[in-house]
């Protein structure tokens, strides 16, 4: 390793650590019981890749489109290493069953991020996702984010029509491969509770539709790790 090279891994554990001591916190659940949320590091992929096969079936075809069994190697470097600026993930832990929850942003241009959230099947509402959402939120808003972005497939008919009803006011267009995006203001502190985008990422969490699955959100993330530096 270079000096260059060795400098660069440097700042990176270091604001690796500068934002997981600032960003980890407890959360009290609707039921009592309590989660520690806190940004993930690459000493979580074993975890992701088990929170992932505790998953129904249905809840992994809803987030990928198809019936994925495992990550590969390669995904669960995606979803682990990461940046905390460009691309940043939350974990809700729970110490007897591990990540219960994650929630992530991958920004794709100056201002907007695409957002995702994904809570385990037996702790839907319970709170996981609204504590998720309300630190994500605030995380991106630290790291210049100003708009979320859900793309959600032209396929997905239910989910089309509930964004209609949720935030008819958003704006949105079509992409080149006809699927709809739409741009959700991330709102002022303490405004989260009822916004279009609460109401979006808690329908999102509970799987009632999907958003940015991971055949679109992979494509960015692979991006936001190539383009790092020492990549």
């Amino acid at each position: 390793m270079s000096d260059t090279e060795r400098r660069v891994a440097h700042a990176w554990q270091a604001r690796e650590m500068d934002v997981a001591g600032r960003w980890t916190s407890t959360v009290v659940l609707g039921d009592g019981t309590s989660a520690l949320i806190r940004p993930i590091t690459p000493e979580d992929a074993p975890a992701l890749s088990d929170f992932h096969n505790r998953q129904s079936d249905e809840s992994r075809y809803r987030r990928f489109f198809s019936p994925l069994t495992d990550l590969s190697e390669r995904d669960l470097e995606y979803l682990s290493d990461i940046d905390h600026h460009d691309h940043e993930a939350l974990a809700a832990i729970d110490p007897e069953t591990g990540i219960v929850g994650v929630a992530r942003f991958v920004r794709t241009k100056d201002g907007h991020a695409e957002a995702s959230i994904a809570v385990g099947d037996e702790w839907q509402h319970r709170g996981v996702g609204t504590g998720l959402l309300e630190r994500l939120a605030e995380r991106a808003r630290e790291e210049g984010v100003t708009h979320f972005v859900a793309l959600v497939l032209s396929e997905n008919q239910d989910a089309l029509e509930l964004f209609e009803n949720l935030a008819p006011d958003s704006p949105r267009e079509r992409t080149s491969d006809c699927h709809v995006e739409l741009l959700l203001e991330l709102p002022e502190p303490g405004g989260l509770p009822g916004s279009p985008l609460a109401r979006a990422l808690r329908e999102a969490a509970r799987g009632v539709v999907t958003m940015n699955p991971w055949r679109v959100l992979v494509e960015t993330i692979r991006a936001t790790w190539h383009n790092r530096p020492g990549r």
